[in-house]
Parts: structure tokens; C-alpha cells; sequence
């Protein structure tokens, strides 16, 4: 192997790095939640969450949490100068309403050309957790998904058609994966870049699926 996966946290400045100025952004529950770490200096991000946060900060220095002032996935995160936090139900409607510029979620599978599968793996004792993922992926005006390229058993996250219930069909415009970033097209995935060493043909094969470039 000559090349080297990236780190979470390379994970989530790669994601950053491409989140414009200006930008209202939902942050999914697990590694999407990093982001808010590496925003990049001077950028105006406003960071939403669905249990009703607006304008969220990075995570609080160790001794400075405020267990009142949680994520959706329960983390103690940060307000900036101007944030409010208010009901569910508005928060919803701004997740409904078209007003996100992108959401940054988790998946199980994501199909070449979009379709999104992250609340259940079908599994019998699996327990379903759908949350405002449906909400969010066909909400937000730009869905993007961060995770692992591969399942720890080796098999791409990548597929030609989701094996697993589907969240939303269409909804995924990028993937930023440990190894490669890419576009969900109509015709298929588009490589964006990927990591330093890793040839097209092994990436390719590792997936499963032709990769445009």
C-alpha cells in the first residue's frame, strides 16, 4: 500500500475547505460534527443543528462544556456572538423550507448516482435511526456525505444501487470519503481528488465502479 488514508480530522478540513463564505450548513450526527473544528480562518460558516441551534461554534475546550448546550447527537458544542437556540419545530422548518446551503451527513451507502441510505442496514437486531436525515437530504439545497470509503469487512460504501432503505434518491451531490473525494452524477461518479499514491485503477477497483475523471 503506498498511499495513506486520511484522518478524521483531514477528513473534516477537506469538507471545510470547500463550504463557501457565507454558507448555512447542518453538520450530521458523528464525523460530519468535526467539521465545525476546521472551518477555515475568516470564513463565515453559520453552523445549524436540528434540535434548534443556530450559529454554532467549534467544540468547547476540555473544562469549558455546558451540558445545556448540546448537538443533535448530544455533544456540548459552543454559540458564537449572534447564535440562538429555539423549538424543534422551527428548526425543522428551516430544514424543510430550503433554507440550507448544505448538509454534511454520515451513510451507509451511497449510490453512484446519489441515492442515500444511512438510517438502517436492514439488519434484525439493527436499530433504526432515521432522525432528520430525510429532512436534511432533500431540504438542503446541497447534500454531501462524509464516511469511510470501505465497511470494516473490506466492501465499497460506494454501490451501483443501495442494498439498504433508502433516506433520499438524487439527494447526494459529493462524497469526501478517507480516500477520495467525489461527485454523484446522472451518469456516475466524477473524481474531485483523492489521496496522494492511490492510482485511478486501484480506486476504481476498491469501489467497484468506473470513476470519471
Amino acid at each position: 500500500m503506498s498511499y495513506t488514508r486520511r484522518t478524521k480530522d483531514q477528513l473534516a478540513a477537506r469538507v471545510a475547505q470547500d463550504i463557501f463564505d457565507g454558507a448555512v450548513v447542518n453538520l450530521g450526527i458523528g464525523q460530519p460534527t468535526l467539521v465545525a473544528n476546521h472551518l477555515p480562518e475568516g470564513r463565515e460558516v453559520i453552523l445549524q443543528s436540528e434540535n434548534g441551534i443556530l450559529g454554532m461554534g467549534p467544540a468547547p475546550k476540555a473544562g469549558e462544556e455546558d451540558y445545556d448546550l448540546i448537538n443533535a447527537g448530544k455533544q456540548p458544542v459552543t454559540l458564537l456572538p449572534g447564535g440562538s437556540f429555539f423549538h424543534h419545530a422551527d428548526s425543522f422548518a428551516m430544514m424543510r423550507g430550503g433554507h440550507l446551503d448544505i448538509c454534511v451527513l454520515g451513510a451507509f451507502q451511497v449510490s453512484a448516482t446519489g441515492d442515500l441510505a444511512n438510517w438502517h442496514t436492514g439488519e434484525k437486531d439493527a436499530i433504526p435511526a432515521v432522525g432528520g436525515a430525510m429532512d436534511l437530504a432533500i431540504g438542503a439545497k446541497q447534500t454531501w456525505v462524509m464516511m469511510d470509503l470501505l465497511t470494516k469487512q473490506g466492501a465499497s460504501k460506494l454501490v451501483k444501487q443501495c442494498t439498504y432503505p433508502l433516506t433520499g434518491i438524487g439527494c447526494v451531490k459529493r462524497v469526501y470519503s478517507d480516500l477520495a473525494t467525489l461527485e454523484c452524477t446522472p451518469e456516475g461518479l466524477k473524481l474531485v481528488d483523492k489521496v496522494d499514491g492511490l492510482e485511478h485503477a486501484e480506486l476504481e477497483k476498491l469501489v467497484g465502479l468506473p470513476i470519471a475523471q
